[in-house]
């Protein structure tokens, strides 16, 4: 065969020529209409621009803040199912005086005036509801907000919007916040979400990383189980040794490459493959932080033997390693009906875990460094619920809550913001989950307008285009 006729049939037309793969099809088309764009995003930014210049390889390595922190941790307790506001921190005495009658200007309901006293607390003379009492004695530490609202008063979208800014799936606060600041323990997970059982209404959106690299959702515990086998499930391999475990997740590293290089990169399998990894680098030190039998019995009885209190301590081992957000299921606040014995004991749950939590920060040195925040996704109508009957509760309402917040560069001993006369809406120095997240990344060090993540052809952020720092509040 001479060389011509070896080169025509070589460049000759093949059957396989005529056949493409859906894969191939979508790549190879879609270049020529990325192509067209790529004059109008190189004049956009070919250089970099401030919006991102928090775009950098994904890593969980400690990295500086934008500007000088108040606060290197978060602790956030979430008090899911909507306390009642006006029967834990936000007394309203006219309820008493309208009890049993309509509220004027409200359309629909007789006043219920709250079944708990409250009395001034501590030097600054915040008045605190009778059912928390330990949390009381702290109030001279917290920042009591008020005014705080949402924008839909339905359990699972109201929880999904404190948790991550929206009602669509958007990477979780505990997310934006690893992404901006990594961790200081590798070998810990830098956000951790402990959940007392199933799964809360939203489920895993209200940990997830959604757009974000995998490497920065949240790791979820369930602290209901009995041991500490249960409770970290799977992290110890009884059957593999640690040396073979690395050459097997080094392997599957090796071909998760091949395929991005040939085929694409695939978010949901980077955050499987993410998770292999933080539970191979946990197998030692996890099973330390989560091991409450190295407390002393002292420091068990301070926090109390309970769920909630073995959670706070939890919490407060997790911190010392350096773990960056710690989130706290600590629900069961929906009170439709007999509110005057069921809030109580919700209150109680919570009220000596979460006092101890903040006096043994104190005592570590790491509470001017740890930024607690408490409350629900919204909170309730001053009215009684029409289907308490005889044992009345409230309903949901979106226009009023109270958040508090203490430690991590927060002015203590003060309220912000005022519900109307009755508790039924904020209406002085109004606060919305988007300035709530402003005013925690800001104490963290981060312009919430700045921190943000290019995806589909924008650049996100935990705020969207909302949220105004609460500049009062921060010391």
């Amino acid at each position: 065969m001479s060389p011509e006729e070896k080169y025509k049939q070589e460049h000759a037309v093949q059957m396989s020529d005529h056949f493409l793969t859906r894969r191939q099809f979508l790549q190879r088309a879609g270049m020529g209409f990325g192509a067209l764009s790529l004059a109008a995003l190189l004049g956009e930014g070919f250089f970099g621009s401030v919006a991102n210049a928090m775009e950098v390889e994904p890593s969980l390595l400690p990295r500086s803040p934008m500007f000088p922190a108040k606060a290197k941790h978060v602790v956030h307790v979430f008090a899911q199912g909507a306390p009642s506001h006006v029967d834990t921190w936000d007394p309203k005495p006219s309820l008493a005086k309208y009890d049993g009658q309509e509220i004027p200007g409200m359309n629909g309901g007789v006043a219920m005036a709250s079944p708990f006293k409250f009395q001034k607390q501590g030097k600054s003379g915040i008045e605190v509801s009778e059912v928390f009492p330990e949390l009381g004695q702290m109030v001279d530490d917290m920042c009591v907000i008020r005014s705080m609202y949402t924008d839909i008063p339905a359990h699972e979208v109201a929880t999904t919007m404190m948790n991550t800014g929206s009602r669509l799936v958007r990477p979780s606060l505990g997310s934006w916040v690893l992404y901006g600041l990594g961790t200081e323990n590798q070998n810990m997970p830098g956000f951790i979400s402990l959940r007392p059982g199933g799964a809360p209404p939203g489920g895993t959106a209200n940990w997830q990383s959604a757009f974000l690299p995998g490497i920065y959702q949240g790791v979820s515990i369930n602290t209901k189980v009995p041991t500490l086998n249960q409770l970290i499930e799977n992290i110890r391999n009884p059957y593999t040794p640690l040396a073979e475990q690395r050459r097997q997740l080094d392997l599957v590293h090796k071909l998760n490459e091949l395929h991005s290089q040939n085929l694409q990169k695939e978010a949901q399998l980077e955050s499987r493959l993410e998770a292999f990894e933080m539970a191979f680098r946990m197998q030692t030190e996890a099973t330390d932080a989560f091991d409450l039998s190295k407390e002393t019995p002292a420091m068990r009885e301070m926090y109390g033997r309970t769920p909630q209190g073995n959670q706070m301590l939890i919490t407060r081992r997790l911190i010392e390693r350096g773990v960056r957000f710690v989130q706290v299921w600590a629900g069961g606040w929906d009170h439709h009906q007999d509110i005057e014995e069921r809030l109580p004991e919700r209150a109680k749950d919570i009220d000596q875990p979460l006092a101890a939590f903040m006096k043994d920060l104190k005592q570590r040195g790491l509470f001017d460094g740890t930024l607690i925040v408490w409350g629900g996704e919204f909170g309730r109508k001053p009215v009684r619920d029409r289907n308490g009957n005889e044992n009345p509760g409230r309903d949901h309402n979106a226009k009023a809550f109270t958040t508090l917040l203490a430690g991590g560069g927060v002015r203590g001993g003060m309220t912000y913001g005022a519900t109307d006369e009755f508790g039924a809406a904020s209406v002085e120095n109004k606060v919305h989950v988007h300035d709530l997240h402003a005013t925690i990344l800001a104490l963290l060090g981060f312009d919430h307008k700045k921190l943000t993540y290019r995806y589909n052809g924008r650049d996100f952020r935990l705020t969207e285009v909302y949220g105004d720092v609460i500049k009062p509040i921060i010391a």
